[in-house]
């Protein structure tokens, strides 16, 4: 984890950014890289990518289902094309493209899913993804990736690229803290731990446990609880990093749960069907524990800035912490 992550001047960027950056990168080592875009190239950064390799660039307009078939047909053909557009359009409006054409031909193709989460604002519900990590979990042969900031952005874009087969990358618009380093690790499918207060100093046996498992930049909210309980109330709190939804870690997920005793999962998605889903159907079926989840509950969310929206909708750090106060009275 970054040593600064609580500074109040930490770096802050969007994760789409980390997209952009690793977009040129392979391309900079793979010619069969390519990248489709439906007519948001700025949004979602892949102008860096068609300005450096023109050549391997399409632009497909608005249209994303034209988008999702052309890409599944280059999939097939021994090229890895990246296609991307705002989450509520991809996978949103070419979900049965993407299921037909990419999935159930289990194409080589990286869908990059961009403006996801109610972070996007302004734009209000039409334009925010909540549903995407649900309707790609579900889908047979997706994989799902979430990174949390703009470094673990880069290095989850270019491990989808060795990654045969359909992979699901969300990103979010808004600048967000820089919680990682270069130096962290990351590898498809493998969790990680971000913060450990089960083993810090002073603690009694007594004291409550929690492991509070999370995806995307919301783990920052996370972090900060987790600091907070750790230094005022005593409360042991781990939080781990589940960039992979699909496939789900889940060895190391339910050895943490066992550990703690009781779990809280944050997304900034619908609690239905996303990682909190993931989640409780493993532990329903091997280590049944108390759990909470933090995320949409059955709404769509409205236009207002980030922070208005994550307070107004349970999102924030406070109402983690009410998560994990309520889960411990139920161990």
């Amino acid at each position: 984890m970054n040593k600064k992550v609580f500074d109040k001047e930490m770096e802050q960027k969007a994760t789409r950014e980390g997209y952009g950056e690793g977009l040129v990168l392979l391309g900079e080592h793979n010619k069969n890289v390519v990248a489709l875009c439906a007519d948001l190239t700025d949004s979602t950064q892949v102008m860096k990518f068609a300005q450096k390799f023109p050549e391997r660039f399409f632009e497909m307009g608005v249209a994303e289902q034209n988008m999702a078939t052309v890409a599944a047909g280059m999939g097939v053909s021994g090229k890895i094309p990246f296609i991307s557009s705002y989450a509520t359009f991809s996978p949103g409006r070419n979900y049965e493209q993407i299921r037909t054409t990419i999935a159930y031909n289990n194409s080589n193709v990286k869908i990059a899913g961009h403006h996801a989460g109610i972070s996007t604002g302004p734009d209000g519900a039409t334009h925010q993804a909540t549903e995407d990590i649900a309707i790609m979990r579900v889908m047979p042969n997706m994989k799902v990736i979430v990174p949390c900031d703009a470094i673990e952005a880069r290095k989850a874009t270019m491990a989808a690229a060795h990654i045969f087969g359909p992979v699901y990358l969300r990103f979010t618009r808004e600048k967000t803290p820089v919680m990682t380093t270069e130096e962290a690790p990351f590898a498809p499918g493998r969790s990680y731990v971000m913060w450990d207060g089960i083993r810090s100093k002073g603690r009694k046996k007594e004291d409550p446990e929690v492991l509070i498992v999370g995806c995307g930049p919301i783990l920052y909210e996370a972090l900060k609880v987790a600091k907070e309980l750790e230094d005022k109330r005593g409360i042991g709190v781990m939080v781990v990093n589940s960039h992979t939804v699909k496939p789900l870690d889940e060895r190391f997920i339910l050895e943490k749960a066992k550990l703690c005793g009781a779990v809280v999962t944050v997304e900034e998605h619908q609690k239905a069907g996303g990682l909190g889903g993931a989640v409780a159907e493993l532990l329903a079926q091997y280590e049944p524990l108390p759990i909470e989840m933090v995320g949409l509950h059955d709404t769509y969310a409205e236009s207002g800035s980030p922070y208005e929206l994550m307070e107004k909708y349970c999102l924030s750090a406070r109402h983690i912490k009410a998560a994990v106060q309520k889960v411990i009275k139920r161990k």
